[in-house]
Parts: C-alpha cells; structure tokens; sequence
C-alpha cells in the first residue's frame, strides 16, 4: 500500500516553515532529502513530514532570530495579531510601545512569551466586550 501524500494544510505548513527560516532552495531541498527522503514538499508522506518538523524543531533553523525566540512563537504571535485584526505596523507600535523593542524580529524568546501573554489577553478583552 502506498503512503498517502500530505493534506493541502500540511503542505502549506512546510512552505510557511521554509519561509519564515529564510531557507533557500538549495537548503531546503537538502534538508527535505536528509531528513525525509523527498526532494519536493509535494512528495511528503505523514510520516515525512512528522520527521521535517521534528528536523526543525530540534535544529538551529527552529530560532526565529538570533536573540532566541521560537518559530512556534512568532507565528503564534502572528496569528494572535491577525485575529485581533492588526496589520503588521500595528503590531510593531504595540512592541515599540509595551516592550521597548523595535519590532518582532527583535524580541528575545522571554520577551516574546510576554508578548504572547499580552495578545491573548488582549484578545480574551475584545472577545468579551463584543
């Protein structure tokens, strides 16, 4: 029996991942080879992908930027903004302003937890006043 392929979500969860870890092509495929055995995003089983995540998890390439904070926590801050209905310049004031930082990419991974706190009360506020 063949592997099945990935679902559509999955798929874009692996290009998002490339993305935002600035991989280039050549990076990417290497990576995509070494850990899961496929050269293309489109070939991925499950069990695949479980391990591609797992890769990026555990590596270097997980860290967002250099002061610490996590992939997970900038595109979970990321999801928090957007379902607040900010525009990237909203959120960047909102940093400038509560953190003293110059925007996302400048955040360390203690300072972005706070941030994560901070967004979901803040969401948790609009929901209930709604």
């Amino acid at each position: 029996m063949a592997a099945s392929k990935l679902d559509q979500k999955k798929l874009a969860l692996v290009h998002i991942v490339k993305k935002e870890l600035g991989l280039s092509d050549p990076v990417y495929r290497s990576i995509l080879e070494r850990v899961a055995g496929v050269r293309s995003a489109k070939n991925l089983d499950d069990r695949g992908f479980r391990r591609l995540m797992r890769f990026f998890v555990r590596s270097d390439y997980f860290r967002a930027n250099a002061n610490g904070m996590t992939l997970k926590q900038k595109l979970f801050i990321k999801s928090l903004a957007s379902d607040l209905g900010w525009d990237p310049s909203h959120l960047r004031n909102f940093i400038r302003k509560y953190y003293q930082q110059d925007g996302l990419e400048a955040l360390d991974r203690r300072t972005a937890s706070k941030l994560i706190e901070s967004l979901k009360a803040v969401l948790a506020h609009e929901t209930r006043t709604v």
